[in-house]
């Protein structure tokens, strides 16, 4: 009677996903359908951009001359670092390096939320609120391609206040973990954000690589976004108020992943607990919404922080509670392992043509080897699998804020222009 119970309850539960998430699959078709917009006429901005660092001595140099080698002119870029209760060389070498830099000490508000607040406040004292058009946004670790601030500043010249850009990764084959980030978001760019900007839906930032005008900065009184997840925080935020988040597919930056799974449980369970939060503060807002303006960024942004998790941990617990129980009460548990193992089945193969068709379509995107694409394929289900303790368990758990430590691509900067050569 039990396992009969929860095998119909399984078989809801995959209905109810497959309903909330079919718009997605819809997504994987856009790109193939539907031609980008022609760009207005581009005007040169001045733009600021921001790197929060926390001890990255190992990494911030790379991504400063990276910015050195934009083909958009220097003399409209200027760079700051904010060396955020750093410990190490990080203010050092970010000045060896050419970056202005703004120390920051406060060990009562962590994150790079706080971080960015401060730099803007920094700049507003010292070169007024209106002496940059706008302010690109990125993390320690990233590298950028050569006509990447080019790029945004052609969507920037559209019109548009708010853009994400295309995520990749510097060290996709290093293990099965750095590939299921590293193909996750190449996902994200290709088959989300890219979808969402053809459809002229809004899109969301994904941690870094942004551009917010300075209208936004000064609207807003700086950065007031302080959660786990302040990047979805200033997604959401501004979907609800009505702002358009633009996508720039051809503006490509490359971060590196976590290396082990305890760093990654460490930064998905932040991840995790942090959409717990946004939802908190901004769920009801945001499904009213969906019935106001901004609909389908409002529902897609809905989707993404709210069901996925909940539903999560209602399978995994009733599931695990009905063989407990049956087991006690001397019920046949097998035809509940078997709708387990075929609803088990059924996510995997989806997830894993998700990652096909992805690899496929992207292929000379993603910088390792053929057999590597191939092998991390069958391990990004089972990546994306470790999600449903990880969602448990930031339920129950106080999370804090820690810093993640990197070592520093392992794909080089020139490896990555000769592909991209290759791909013209």
């Amino acid at each position: 009677m039990i396992t009969e119970t929860v095998k119909n309850m399984n078989f809801i539960v995959g209905t109810l996903f497959f309903v909330l998430y079919f718009y997605q699959l819809i997504y994987f078709i856009i790109p193939f359908i539907k031609k980008d917009r022609p760009h207005k006429e581009t005007v040169m901005h001045r733009f600021a951009v921001l790197i929060s660092a926390r001890n990255e001595e190992n990494v911030i140099a790379t991504l400063v001359n990276s910015i050195h080698h934009q083909d958009y002119p220097q003399e409209l870029i200027d760079i700051y670092v904010i060396a955020d209760n750093c410990t190490d060389g990080t203010a050092e070498q970010a000045k060896k390096a050419g970056a202005m830099v703004f120390v920051r000490n406060d060990m009562k508000k962590l994150g790079k939320g706080y971080a960015l607040d401060f730099a803007f406040n920094k700049i507003a004292d010292e070169k007024g609120k209106d002496f940059y058009d706008g302010y690109f946004v990125f993390d320690a670790d990233n590298i950028l391609d050569t006509n990447y601030i080019s790029a945004m500043n052609r969507t920037f010249s559209d019109g548009y206040r708010i853009i994400t850009s295309y995520r990749n990764s510097t060290n996709y084959g290093t293990n099965w973990i750095t590939a299921g980030y590293a193909l996750w978001y190449i996902r994200e760019s290709k088959f989300l954000n890219y979808p969402r900007m053809l459809l002229n839906s809004g899109c969301a930032i994904s941690g870094t690589g942004f551009l917010i005008h300075k209208d936004i900065v000064n609207e807003q009184g700086g950065w007031k976004y302080f959660l786990l997840t302040e990047d979805i925080e200033f997604s959401i935020a501004n979907s609800i108020a009505g702002e358009k988040i633009a996508f720039c597919s051809d503006a490509i930056f490359y971060d590196e992943q976590p290396q082990t799974f305890r760093q990654s449980w460490t930064q998905r369970l932040r991840w995790a607990r942090g959409f717990l939060q946004v939802f908190g503060k901004y769920g009801m807002k945001l499904i009213r919404s969906i019935f106001k303006k901004n609909r389908s960024t409002c529902y897609d942004m809905s989707i993404t922080i709210l069901p996925s998790i909940f539903i999560t941990m209602f399978i995994v617990l009733i599931n695990a509670a009905a063989l407990i129980v049956g087991a006690i009460c001397g019920e046949d548990c097998l035809p509940l392992l078997i709708s387990i193992a075929q609803w088990i089945g059924g996510a995997y193969i989806m997830l894993f043509m998700i990652g096909f068709v992805t690899t496929l379509t992207e292929n000379k995107r993603i910088h390792t080897s053929k057999w590597k694409k191939i092998k991390y394929l069958f391990t990004f289900p089972i990546f994306l699998f470790t999600y449903a303790p990880i969602s448990i368990v930031a339920i129950f758990k106080n999370v804090q804020w820690e810093p993640t430590r990197h070592h520093g691509p392992t794909v080089s900067s020139d490896k990555i222009e000769q592909t991209k050569e290759q791909m013209k």
